[in-house]
C-alpha cells in the first residue's frame, strides 16, 4: 500500500488528491509543523534524510519530490489515467509542465515568501522577484487562455502539479489580474476527488473557502 507522509498545509496535499483521483489504495501519515518555526518536524527525517514533504513509501521504495512522485504513481498505479501516451506530443508537453511546476513556476513565489520574512522585506531583491513573478504567472495565464487544462485540454498529472502554484499565488499576488489561473484553481478544487480528500482530512489552508 502507498503511504503518503503528509505535512499539513504543504505540497503533499496534491499527492493525496492524486491518489484519490486514480483510485489507488493509500494511507496518510500526518505530521504537524513546528509551532514556532512552521517547519517540518524531525520525525520526517526518519523517512528520508532531507526531512521534507511530500514523500511516499511503497514497500521498500521511498520516493521524494512532487514531480517524481506524480510520475511514479501514474506509471505504476494510474492504469493510463492522467498520463498522455509515451512518445506523443502531449506527453512531451506533459513532462515540461510536470517539471516546470517545481522549478520555474514556484521559485519566484518562494523567493517572495522568504524575503517577506526579512527585516527590510528583501528590498534590494524585490524588483527582480516581482519581474520574475509577473513573467511566470503571466505565462501560466496565457497558457490557460481558452482551455480548462494544460495538456491537450485534458486533465492530467501536470494539472495536479501546477495546482499548488495556483493555490498559493493569492498569498503573494492578486488573482484579479489572472482570471484564467483563478478559474483553473477553482476547477481543480471542485473536482470530486479533491473534495473527498478535504472532507476526510484536516483543514487545508490553501483550499476553497466554501
Amino acid at each position: 500500500m502507498i503511504t503518503i507522509h503528509h505535512l499539513i498545509n504543504s505540497r503533499s496535499q496534491r499527492i493525496i488528491w492524486l491518489c484519490e483521483e486514480i483510485g489507488v489504495e493509500y494511507q496518510v501519515v500526518t505530521y504537524q509543523r513546528d509551532p514556532v518555526t512552521n517547519l517540518a518536524p524531525p520525525e520526517l527525517e526518519a523517512i528520508h534524510p532531507l526531512g521534507k514533504s511530500p514523500v511516499i513509501t511503497d514497500g521498500d521504495q521511498t520516493i521524494i519530490e512532487s514531480g517524481a512522485i506524480i510520475d511514479y504513481l501514474l506509471r505504476h498505479y494510474g492504469s493510463g489515467q492522467l498520463l498522455p501516451n509515451a512518445g506523443s506530443t502531449e506527453h512531451e508537453q506533459y513532462l515540461q509542465w510536470l517539471h516546470y511546476g517545481e522549478s520555474g513556476a514556484v521559485l519566484p513565489l518562494m523567493l517572495k515568501l522568504y524575503t517577506s520574512k526579512l527585516p527590510d522585506g528583501g528590498a534590494a531583491l524585490q524588483p527582480r522577484i516581482s519581474d520574475e513573478l509577473a513573467r511566470h504567472l503571466g505565462y501560466l495565464e496565457q497558457s490557460l487562455e481558452g482551455v480548462d487544462w494544460l495538456v491537450g485540454n485534458s486533465f492530467s498529472g501536470a494539472d495536479v502539479q501546477l495546482s499548488f502554484v495556483a493555490e498559493i499565488t493569492p498569498m503573494l499576488y492578486s488573482l484579479d489580474t489572472l482570471p484564467n489561473l483563478s478559474a483553473f484553481r477553482d476547477r481543480c478544487q471542485n473536482r470530486p476527488a479533491y473534495r473527498r480528500v478535504l472532507a476526510n482530512s484536516e483543514t487545508y489552508a490553501y483550499g476553497p473557502k466554501n
